[in-house]
């Protein structure tokens, strides 16, 4: 279905300029086109915030409708400048305009589809809408599902090559292939349940990463459920993020999947610029469990987590990150970003907690005391699983100081490469 109303744009476009139009004004839509996709993608999320605040019930269809403002309203604007400097048609010839019109034709409906196409996506609308890009009960963010000649792909990387440290002479560079990498599948990923999982968490930040020690690589002794070692795909390795998740940023419900969490990784060695480059999203296989295990989850899983008391609630997540590669953001559905610390050495690293125990306080530095009995080598005892509860909930005894040593989330709005500067707590 989709594959036919794309063919039908780029068909009605290619037969609009080969009979009303010019090639000059067909190469001319082009580039506004262009342009205005640019600026689009650059200021959406800006956008979005301000219509919020403004109308907070229009949340979660604000980055559709400010992105579609923005791109109708630059195009027009373009589109009239240029009639105004150009008012007499310029003929390039007879053989030319033959065949360029129509080409010129299909190339714009390709961007004008493409534009779409990524904005129905970011719409709450069912996964399988405006085509199906993952399996409904076992989403592979590694082999998604494409439209025809992926125009969405092509309008998304795009302004991802063109944002990949354009702007490092007027400030920080931020890069949109990284705080955005692989930007269609995060659409679909984020919306994998549809109705039932929020897209957007209601107040932001509504997730937590230690500022020191917050990821390191899996020990060799982990492992899953069923006593098995750990093994993932070829060229990864284990990494353990921990994270807290506060349920009162979830408001209207307490829920999320597994598919809106997710690590963006960067080249190792780039500490200078770390939010410019290319990014590469990696998703959870799942979250240490009761008795120190790796409970392998599925993406489309959903996590409830209104029953369990206390606000933070902390989970040690395991990614299979490239051994190329290392972890800079952590994103949560799609508002929320906070960058996470630099991987921690093996004799730092933290033991692993279960699923809602409270996170152990960081032990002072030069202190070589001996755990006291019942505790773990951090300090802090392994809270048990509690029958009935999704999660058990946080001490309140250790809350007030996991959260000091806690960073903060971006903004209210994840952002893209026109957004602020990443906090650094």
């Amino acid at each position: 279905m989709v594959s036919l109303a794309m063919l039908a744009i780029m068909a009605g476009c290619a037969v609009g300029l080969y009979l009303k139009g010019t090639l000059a004004q067909g190469i001319g839509m082009i580039f506004n086109a262009l342009v205005a996709g640019l600026v689009a993608f650059g200021f959406f999320e800006v956008a979005s915030k301000y219509l919020i605040n403004y109308s907070p019930g229009m949340a979660p269809w604000a980055p559709m409708a400010c992105f579609l403002i923005l791109l109708i309203l630059v195009f027009a604007i373009l589109q009239a400048v240029e009639l105004q400097i150009c008012k007499e048609k310029v003929d390039l010839g007879l053989m030319p305009e033959r065949i360029g019109r129509p080409l010129s034709g299909v190339v714009l409906g390709y961007l004008v589809t493409g534009y779409l196409l990524v904005a129905a996506a970011m719409a709450p609308l069912p996964n399988q809408y405006p085509y199906p890009r993952f399996d409904a009960r076992n989403p592979n963010p590694s082999s998604p599902k494409k439209a025809l000649l992926s125009p969405d792909g092509f309008v998304t990387g795009l302004f991802s090559a063109v944002s990949k440290g354009s702007f490092r002479p007027l400030g920080e560079p931020k890069s949109f292939a990284m705080l955005h990498a692989g930007y269609v599948d995060q659409l679909y990923l984020n919306r994998q349940k549809g109705k039932d999982v929020p897209l957007m968490t209601g107040t932001t930040p509504a997730i937590e990463v230690p500022r020191k020690a917050g990821v390191w690589s899996a020990p060799e002794s982990l492992r899953d459920t069923e006593g098995k070692p750990l093994s993932g795909p070829a060229g990864t390795g284990l990494m353990l993020v921990r994270v807290g998740v506060k349920k009162t940023a979830l408001k209207d419900a307490s829920k999320f999947t597994l598919s809106q969490m997710r690590l963006v990784c960067g080249l190792k060695g780039d500490t200078a610029h770390p939010l410019a480059g290319q990014g590469q999203a990696v998703y959870p296989v799942g979250y240490i469990g009761a008795d120190g295990r790796l409970e392998r989850k599925s993406l489309d899983e959903i996590i409830d987590i209104s029953k369990a008391p206390g606000d933070l609630i902390t989970m040690d997540l395991g990614f299979p990150v490239p051994t190329s590669l290392t972890p800079v953001l952590l994103e949560f559905k799609r508002n929320n970003v906070v960058q996470v610390s630099a991987p921690a050495t093996a004799e730092d690293a933290p033991q692993p907690i279960a699923f809602g125990a409270a996170a152990p306080p960081p032990q002072a530095a030069g202190t070589n005391e001996a755990p006291a009995p019942g505790q773990s080598a951090a300090g802090v005892q392994a809270a048990p699983a509690q029958p009935g509860q999704t999660a058990p909930a946080p001490s309140s005894g250790s809350k007030g100081k996991n959260r000091s040593k806690q960073r903060k989330g971006l903004s209210d709005i994840s952002k893209s490469v026109t957004g602020p500067q990443v906090p650094e707590n």
